[in-house]
C-alpha cells in the first residue's frame, strides 16, 4: 500500500486565474507602506498569479498554451475589469511582475473572441488607460514597461488615433528630452510609431493640427541635445516625405521659418545631421512654386549656402553618385534664384 502525503495541486482554470489576479491586485489597495510585511506578502501573491497567467498564455516551455484557455482568460480579464487594475497597479508592482505583465499584455491584445479583439474593445471603452500609460513616462522606474505596452496599443488604429488627438500626445515633446537616456529613447520610439504606423490617419491628424504640431516639432529640431536633433530630423523625413503626406510637405516648404531651421541644420557639427537636413532642404529649393519670401532668403544667403553645399559630402557609400547629382541641381537652382530681381520692391 502506498501513501501520498502531497497531492499535486489542480491547475487553475482561466476563471480562477482571472479572479485570483483581481483579488490580489485589489488587496494592494488596503496595504500601506507602514504595513511593510503585509505589502510584501501581497506583492508576492500578485507575482505568483502573474506567473500563472503568463504560463497559461504562452506555455511553460514544454507545453504549448491551450487556445481555448487563452481565449477564455482574455474574456474573463475583460469581464472582471482586470485590465484596468493591471494598468493602475503597475507603479507598485515588482520588477519581475512588471516584466510578466508586459509579456502578457502583448498576447492579450491579440486575442480574438469570434471576430473581435476583446481586450482592444475593453481599452476602447476605457481610453483613460492610455493617458495613464503615457503619463507614466514621467516615472523612470516603470517608463520602459509603459512604453512597451503603449507600442502594443499603437498597433491598433483606434488606439493610436486616440493618443494622437488627446492632450497626452503633447507630453511626448517633453518626454523625448528627458535626462534619462533610456527613457528618452523609449519615448522617442513610441513617438515615432505614432507618426509612422498608420499613414492615412497621421495625414488626417497633421492636416487638422498642422500649426500646433509643427510649432512643437520645431523645438525638437532646434534642441541643444544632439540626439534629439538627429532623431527628430530623421523622423521628419520618414513621415513628411511619404506620399500620403505630400500635401503636408507642400505646405511645409512654403514657410520661411522652416527653411531657416534646415539652413541652420546644414551647418550642424554632425555630418549625419547635415545630410538629413539636406534631404529636406533640397525640397524647399527644388519646389517650382517657391514663394517670394523663400526666394529672398535663398538669394540673400546664396554665398554661404553654396559654400556649405560644396563642402557637403556623405562620405563613402553607394549613394554618392545620386547625391552629387542632386547637390549639383540644388546648387544651380540657388545660383539661378540669386540672379533674379526678387530683392527689388
Amino acid at each position: 500500500m502506498s501513501f501520498s502525503f502531497f497531492k499535486p495541486s489542480r491547475p487553475k482554470t482561466p476563471v480562477e486565474v482571472a479572479k485570483a489576479i483581481k483579488d490580489t491586485l485589489t488587496a494592494l489597495d488596503t496595504k500601506t507602506v507602514v504595513e511593510v510585511k503585509a505589502l510584501e506578502k501581497a506583492l508576492e501573491e500578485v507575482e505568483k498569479n502573474f506567473a500563472t497567467m503568463r504560463c497559461m498564455l504562452s506555455g511553460d516551455g514544454e507545453n504549448e498554451p491551450n487556445a481555448d484557455q487563452v481565449t477564455q482568460l482574455a474574456q474573463e480579464i475583460c469581464k472582471e475589469d482586470v485590465i484596468s487594475l493591471l494598468v493602475h497597479k503597475l507603479p507598485i508592482l515588482g520588477w519581475e511582475t512588471r516584466k510578466d505583465l508586459v509579456h502578457c499584455w502583448s498576447i492579450l491584445l491579440k486575442q480574438k473572441v469570434g471576430s473581435a479583439y476583446c481586450c482592444l474593445q475593453y481599452i476602447e471603452n476605457h481610453l483613460e488607460l492610455l493617458d495613464f500609460l503615457v503619463v507614466c513616462y514621467d516615472s523612470k522606474e516603470i517608463a520602459l514597461n509603459c512604453g512597451n505596452m503603449l507600442r502594443d496599443c499603437i498597433k491598433f488604429p483606434s488606439l493610436a488615433k486616440y493618443i494622437l488627438e488627446s492632450a497626452s500626445f503633447e507630453l511626448f515633446f517633453k518626454f523625448v528630452e528627458l535626462p534619462t537616456f533610456d527613457v528618452a529613447s523609449d519615448a522617442f520610439s513610441t513617438f515615432k510609431d505614432l507618426l509612422t504606423k498608420h499613414d492615412t490617419m497621421v495625414s488626417e491628424y497633421l492636416t487638422a493640427h498642422y500649426d500646433e504640431f509643427f510649432n512643437l516639432y520645431e523645438n525638437l529640431l532646434t534642441s541643444a541635445n544632439y540626439v534629439t536633433r538627429r532623431q527628430s530630423l530623421k523622423l521628419l523625413s520618414d513621415f513628411l516625405l511619404e506620399p500620403p503626406n505630400s500635401h503636408i510637405m507642400k505646405r511645409y516648404i512654403l514657410e520661411v521659418r522652416y527653411l531657416k531651421v534646415m539652413m541652420t541644420l546644414l551647418k550642424d557639427s554632425s555630418k549625419t545631421i547635415q545630410m538629413s537636413a539636406f534631404h529636406i532642404f533640397k525640397v524647399f529649393v527644388a519646389n517650382p512654386n517657391k514663394p517670394r519670401e523663400v526666394k529672398v532668403i535663398l538669394a540673400k544667403n546664396h554665398e554661404k549656402l553654396l559654400e556649405l553645399l560644396h563642402n557637403l559630402s556623405p562620405g563613402k557609400g553607394a549613394e554618392d553618385e545620386q547625391f552629387e547629382e542632386e547637390k549639383e541641381l540644388i546648387i544651380k537652382e540657388i545660383e539661378r534664384v540669386s540672379r533674379l530681381p526678387i530683392l527689388e520692391s
